[in-house]
Order: C-alpha cells, then sequence, then structure tokens
C-alpha cells in the first residue's frame, strides 16, 4: 500500500491500464478513461468484437484476444501495462499471483480476487472479521449436505464455491430426498450418479447457507484506493427478477436512514477487513432481515465482487463521479472523487434481450428513454440478441423518488416487469408531502391541503404525530422525512 495519491498523468497515453475481462463494464471503464488521460488494454475471449473494443481510444492493437485464465494471455496484457486490473472475478489468480512476484502492479491484489473468487473462503474471511452474515458450511460430500440440512434446516440454499454469476451457482434444496438432491445438484452442473457411487464422497465444490427470508436486498458500492481511503456511495434497492438484478433505486427506498447508514459501515468495514490489495470498485450486496419476535433489524452481508457492479450503474448519471471513474481513480492512485448523489432519486432498468430473441422487441424500452427527459441510455454493443442476456440499462433521474415513478412505472410496462417487485409492491408510494397534526380531531382543519393534493396528484401522506404525545415519533418523523424523499411538511 502506498501512503500518497498520485497526480493526473500529463501527457495522453502514457498511463496504460490493462483490464481483464472486455464486456460491459470494461466498455464502460474505456468510455471514462480518456477523461482522466487513461489509455486502456483488454483481454477478452471476444477479441476485437468484445464490447470494449468499441469504447473511445480501444483500438484492435488494444485488444488481446484469449481466455481470461490463459498464462500467456494474461502475461500479454500485462507488457506495457502501469497496472493491471479486473472487470469479473473469474479470472486466473495463479498467473497474476506469479506477474505480481515480477513487478507487475495488479489492483485489486491477485490475494484478493481469490479470496472473493471462492465464494466459501470469502465468507470464512468476513466470519473472521465479524461481517454478520447469514448461517453457512462448506458441504463437500453427499453426507454433508445432509449434516448441512440437519444444522441449517431445511429449506437449504446450495451454492457454489467457484463461478456462480447472476444466480447460476445457486440451487434451493426443500428435502433430502435423493430426487431433490439429484435435481439440485444437476443445476449446478455436477452428475450425482457420480458422486452416489462414490457412497457418498469425492468434493463436491459446493457450501450450504441457512435460509433467509429476508425483507430486501440492498446493494452499496464500496471504492477504496491504494492509500487505503474508503468511501461509500448511498445504499440502494437491489432488485432481481429470476436471480438477475432488473431494478436499482436509489438512495434505497423504505429503508430508514438508519439502516441505510448501517448498510453502508457493514460494506465498508467488509472491503477494508481485506487489507492491502483491497483497490478499485467493490459491489457488496446485503440482505436486511426483520426478527419476527422482536421486530429488530438485522442487516446481513451475502456476497462481495471485486470490481464495477451492476447495483453501480446509477452514478453514472446520478453522481458527480461513477464507479468506473472512481475505479480508475483507485487503481492508479489517484485522488477518489466524490460518491454522493447530486440528484434527489435515481433508477437502473436492465435491458435484457427480448424473450422474442428479436431486437426490435429488445429495444422497446431503449427507444422511449431517448425521448424522455433526464432518461439516458447506456448500451452494450453486443453482437447478436439472446433472451435474457444484458443488452444495455436505463438510468433515469429526478429530484424525489415521488417524481421519478411517472417514468419508472412507463418503463418497467416497455420492459415486462411487474411492478410488484418494487418496495411496497408499486410505484406511486414515494410521497412528497407529509401533512402531520397532533391529533384525530385536527383532521377537519387539515382537509383543504389533503383536497388540494389530491387534485393536483402529488403524493402524500397523513399521519397523526402529537409533541406531547408521542415525542419519540415526532423526533423519528422529523429526522427521517428528508430521507424518505419528503419535501413539504404541512403541519
Amino acid at each position: 500500500m502506498t501512503t500518497e495519491t498520485k497526480l493526473l498523468p500529463i501527457e495522453p497515453f502514457t498511463h496504460l491500464v490493462g483490464c481483464v475481462g472486455g464486456g460491459q463494464l470494461g466498455r464502460m471503464m474505456a468510455l471514462e478513461a480518456p477523461r482522466l488521460n487513461i489509455a486502456m488494454k483488454f483481454l477478452d475471449p471476444g477479441g476485437p468484437g468484445c464490447p470494449a473494443s468499441q469504447a473511445s481510444g480501444c483500438g484492435t492493437s488494444t485488444i488481446v484476444k484469449g481466455s481470461l485464465k490463459d498464462d500467456e494471455k494474461l502475461r500479454e496484457l500485462a507488457v506495457g501495462c502501469d497496472v493491471v486490473t479486473v472487470e469479473i472475478e473469474h479470472v486466473g489468480v495463479e498467473t497474476l499471483a506469479a506477474l505480481e512476484k515480477e513487478g507487475v502492479n495488479v489492483q485489486p491484489s491477485s490475494r484478493v480476487v481469490a479470496v472473493i473468487q471462492d465464494k466459501f473462503v470469502q465468507k470464512e474471511h468476513f466470519a473472521a472479521h465479524d461481517i454478520p452474515l447469514p448461517p453457512f458450511v462448506d458441504v463437500p460430500t453427499l453426507e454433508s449436505v445432509h449434516d448441512a440440512a440437519s444444522r441449517l434446516g431445511l429449506p437449504l440454499m446450495l451454492k457454489s464455491r467457484k463461478g456462480g454469476y447472476d444466480g447460476r451457482g445457486n440451487a434451493v434444496l426443500k428435502d433430502t430426498s435423493p430426487e431433490s438432491l439429484s435435481t439440485a445438484l444437476t443445476s449446478l452442473g455436477i452428475d450425482p450418479s457420480s458422486k452416489q457411487k462414490n457412497g457418498g464422497g469425492g468434493a463436491l465444490d459446493l457450501y450450504a447457507e441457512g435460509w433467509i427470508s429476508f425483507e430486501m436486498e440492498v446493494g452499496v458500492m464500496v471504492v477504496r484506493s491504494t492509500t487505503g481511503e474508503t468511501r461509500t456511495y448511498p445504499a440502494v434497492n437491489a432488485i432481481q427478477t429470476d436471480s438477475i438484478c432488473r431494478v436499482v433505486l436509489a438512495p434505497a427506498r423504505d429503508v430508514s436512514p438508519e439502516v441505510r447508514h448501517r448498510c453502508e459501515d457493514i460494506a465498508s468495514r467488509a472491503i477494508d477487513s481485506l487489507g492491502d490489495g483491497a483497490t478499485g470498485m467493490f459491489g457488496v450486496e446485503l440482505f436486511i432481515d426483520k426478527d419476527k419476535e422482536t421486530g429488530a433489524v438485522k442487516v446481513l452481508l451475502n456476497e462481495v465482487a471485486p470490481r464495477p457492479h451492476n447495483t453501480g450503474h446509477y452514478t453514472q448519471d446520478a453522481c458527480a463521479v461513477s464507479q468506473f471513474e472512481n475505479h480508475l481513480r483507485a487503481v492508479c492512485g489517484l485522488p477518489l472523487g466524490d460518491t454522493d448523489m447530486n440528484v434527489g432519486a435515481a433508477a437502473m432498468i436492465n435491458v435484457l434481450g427480448a424473450k422474442s430473441g428479436k431486437i426490435e422487441d429488445t429495444m422497446k424500452g431503449v427507444n422511449a428513454a431517448m425521448s424522455i427527459p433526464r432518461a439516458n441510455v447506456h448500451w452494450y454493443g453486443k453482437s447478436g440478441c439472446k433472451a435474457g442476456r444484458k443488452m444495455g440499462h436505463i438510468n433515469i433521474t429526478a429530484d424525489s423518488h415521488g417524481e421519478l415513478d411517472g417514468v419508472l412505472s412507463q418503463l418497467l410496462e416497455l420492459e415486462d416487469i411487474d411492478e410488484s417487485v418494487l418496495p411496497g409492491g408499486k410505484t406511486g408510494r414515494s410521497p412528497l408531502v407529509g401533512v402531520i397534526m397532533g391529533s384525530q380531531s385536527d383532521l377537519p382543519t387539515m382537509q383543504a391541503a389533503v383536497d388540494m393534493l389530491k387534485k393536483f396528484k402529488i403524493p402524500y401522506e397523513v399521519d397523526i404525530v402529537s409533541a406531547h404525545r408521542t415525542p419519540d415519533k415526532l423526533v423519528s418523523y422529523s429526522r427521517s422525512a428528508a430521507g424518505r424523499g419528503i419535501q413539504v411538511i404541512i403541519a
């Protein structure tokens, strides 16, 4: 770790960043690089046809075609680079470690990528550093799966230790019958018959997690510099359908400021716990759970990705410095940029390949967004259009969630996303105005204000908040109002 930040390069193309992976994340890094006088080079199986190759300043000479785990190709990428980084964690960490020993600057380090790459090792690391987690246990054999079910209960979540992404590598085990085990293992790419012939032996390369009936999933983007400086972006709702992130809402809705700050603190502590080499952007996924008996809110870390992340795409249009620019700043040792939002509310909608597989169906939301004020289209430039494939995303911004909801509802419909997946189950639930009174008897006095809010279709809420009878509620309401998007209080 260095103790000093560096200065912006003066001459163009004198600072070269090599990136393992040239998909959409690498593409969006490359679009930011020229603003910092940084040049980029990529390794990708798609070669010159990868999304990053189309970005400004990335010609065919800056694209190495090959596997992200190929020793020779990784070495070819590293030639001439001031720093080597990643856009995905499923890379050849052994070669990256060897390159570090040879003097190549790899950020995040091979050690950090290796810890995160194996999700069981990742869990063990965070558990050792007192980061709150769901219960988990290693399950290397069929016998240990039965033991885990007895210990953690059913249903049980089985997860691949390596290679999982967008829901792939996860399987729910509802019971431990041979049929259920066979189905779960098959979905994880494991031949159950070979394991059964072994008498339940043989490494499964899996781990198990106890079932968490969480209220919602939250994402926090954390950026950490080579100097150890750490900053967080605001906690957001990460809304999944079919195990793929479809919608992000920033800041997180239906989450109190206190819980949002707790999410950000846990995320920051988790990344800091990784120590030297934990550099760049990190996507931290968390669960918010509520104790059924006490009502106490628990925040649990789900998993971490050592790179820019889908839940941080909103930062491109809602923050002064995007996650992609901050990743480059961090790995290059430049001062970190501002992570605060410069708008009141934002949303990101992922554009997936339409079920029909036709590009014209896929483009419906994008084409509409092109004419919507404060909507920004980010297209990935992928060849072909496969159903369910991430093709791009749309960012929308507004001064508040209440103002955002009209456009959000329109785009959700075009993208075939049901509003029931949103916090509270629909749009239009984010009040801009709070009408409060000391008692029910005051309602007739306030009714005219409520009627005018209805007439002008302004989202509002009505509540009884008494400074004498419920002082704690008054304090809580006042402190949380701005964070919930309330812009006016009528009392």
